[in-house]
């Protein structure tokens, strides 16, 4: 293990741009979670008692919006309770 040494102003300066580095990723965070939570393939899968590929199906025809990050994808609460509500008999 490397001990490093630095002087007392350099690492006030450091903890300052850390500090505002994670108000920045708060405020980031708390944009996305406007509307409630967010879910994944297996969880919408669950709730819906859908197969992975009928999710697909949905994505494929803009039946349920959804955003990816990276290779996952993910579905607002909301948009997956609209779903259900719409599908149902009346």
């Amino acid at each position: 293990m490397n001990v490093v040494a630095i002087e007392e102003k350099t690492y006030e300066v450091m903890k300052r741009h850390f500090d505002l580095f994670v108000k920045e990723i708060e405020q980031l965070c708390a944009g996305i979670n406007m509307e409630g939570k967010w879910l994944d393939n297996q969880e919408v899968c669950l709730l819906l008692q859908i197969s992975k590929r009928t999710l697909q199906y949905y994505r494929d025809n803009k039946t349920l919006p959804f955003s990816r990050f990276g290779t996952k994808c993910f579905y607002k609460a909301s948009d997956v309770e609209k779903l259900l509500s719409d599908s149902q008999i009346k």
